[in-house]
């Protein structure tokens, strides 16, 4: 193999695995999940054997936790789960045709849940620029570029889904502390009150005793 194919070949894989790295729909979407309400997202795979990617948090409401579930186009649950602070999940669609992501807030009287969800659909590329000459191998150096490009692309993924989890437990963490300080604000209200009731209950019982004391006398 010339050098000038070889060029040609670590370019196309470059541009392949870079740009295109893979053919991605992505839907990244935040909702409110009313109280009793289910909400249900819909997306549409057109092929056996493609990857579907559920990734979910929520942000804000009640206990920070939902019930989920995703259907295939035959009515069959792929995935569920009860009370779920949020999930991170990866499965080969078998079946063509409309998945159904779901999320209900039936448990909850009235808070309302905040969803940060991502659902994405993907499809491998494969290279065939090679397929020209069926009886050359990949070039060693062509190898080592691909494994080099894929663990960056796996350490970008592991990056992304380190900022969505820091984000997540950001909205948690002040939701408490905002709940913390309510509560002792209004904690703070009752003990100032309980404090004037009792002066004023402390004044009202000394004037009755001093009052009764000169009748008596």
């Amino acid at each position: 193999m010339s050098h000038h194919t070889i060029f040609i070949l670590l370019l196309s894989i470059l541009i392949s695995l870079v740009a295109f790295p893979e053919i991605t729909n992505a839907t990244a979407l935040s909702y409110n999940v009313a109280a009793h309400e289910t909400a249900c997202f819909y997306v549409w795979s057109d092929a056996p054997s493609k990857k579907l990617g559920f990734y979910f948090a929520v942000q804000s409401g009640g206990n920070f936790d939902i019930d989920f579930d995703v259907k295939s186009p035959r009515g069959e649950i792929v995935l569920d789960g009860e009370r779920k602070r949020q999930g991170d999940y990866v499965f080969t669609a078998q079946d063509v045709g409309e998945y159904s992501f779901c999320f209900s807030n039936s448990m909850s009287t009235f808070a309302d849940k905040l969803i940060d969800f991502e659902i994405t659909v993907e499809s491998e590329i494969r290279d065939n620029i090679a397929k020209s000459d069926s009886s050359s191998q990949t070039p060693p150096v062509v190898s080592t570029m691909e494994d080099i490009l894929n663990r960056i692309a796996q350490s970008l993924t592991d990056i992304s889904r380190t900022q969505k989890y820091f984000r997540t437990r950001e909205n948690r963490n002040s939701s408490t502390v905002l709940s913390t300080e309510s509560r002792i604000y209004w904690c703070a209200i009752f003990e100032s009150l309980a404090i004037v009731g009792m002066s004023g209950f402390q004044v009202f019982v000394i004037r009755n005793f001093f009052k009764a004391k000169k009748g008596g006398v």
